[in-house]
């Protein structure tokens, strides 16, 4: 026997009169979507403790907000949406930026100018990342930018989970915040370099 849909886990949910028996319909749905969601979630926090609590979160929004999912799209489409809104609502709230973010960045945005590397590292590329995006980047460059970036999803991909609408969708806004972080990061080299003795 094939094993049921999602979407068929929610109708049986929803129709269920039973509570251990829909209980099991929910957990069958949790055990599938477990790794992903809070996958998602460390990548786009960085921390295993806060990923774990926001992976919970996510679920206890998720089926709290059953009965809202109705069948337009996947179920799993409807649930990373969630974990999507969810995480990036916390990234704002919190202002970090992933750590896993750093490496790449730094290689786009530096210059091969001798030991401005170096001078980066020797900072904190992580907390220097996160200043540069917090002060930087608007809402939506800083989605697009963490999804390109620690999520390592194609431009076409976030184009679609974000509906830009625009004619270059995520490409644009990558473009726009690797601008920006350029500017900020030459005037971050300038104030190093007026400080020196």
């Amino acid at each position: 026997m094939e094993p049921l849909s999602d979407e068929d886990l929610v109708v049986r949910y929803r129709s269920q009169t039973d509570p251990r028996v829909a209980e099991r319909y929910l957990n069958d749905l949790f055990q599938r979507h477990q790794g992903r969601v809070a996958l998602w979630c460390l990548r786009i926090t960085g921390d295993r403790n806060s990923a774990a609590d926001l992976a919970q979160e996510v679920f206890l929004k998720a089926f709290r907000s059953l009965d809202s999912y109705r069948g337009d799209s996947k179920f799993s489409t409807w649930l990373y949406s969630i974990t999507r809104n969810h995480c990036f609502n916390q990234i704002k709230s919190r202002s970090t930026i992933p750590e896993d973010l750093a490496q790449p960045v730094l290689e786009d945005l530096v210059d091969s100018a001798p030991g401005a590397q170096s001078q980066l590292e020797q900072e904190g590329n992580t907390r220097l990342i996160q200043e540069l995006v917090r002060g930087n980047l608007t809402e939506l460059e800083t989605q697009v930018f963490t999804l390109f970036y620690a999520e390592e999803l194609p431009l076409d991909s976030i184009t679609r989970l974000l509906k830009l609408d625009n004619a270059s969708g995520a490409k644009a806004y990558i473009v726009s915040a690797k601008r920006k972080l350029a500017r900020a990061v030459e005037r971050w080299k300038a104030r190093e370099h007026r400080a020196r003795p």
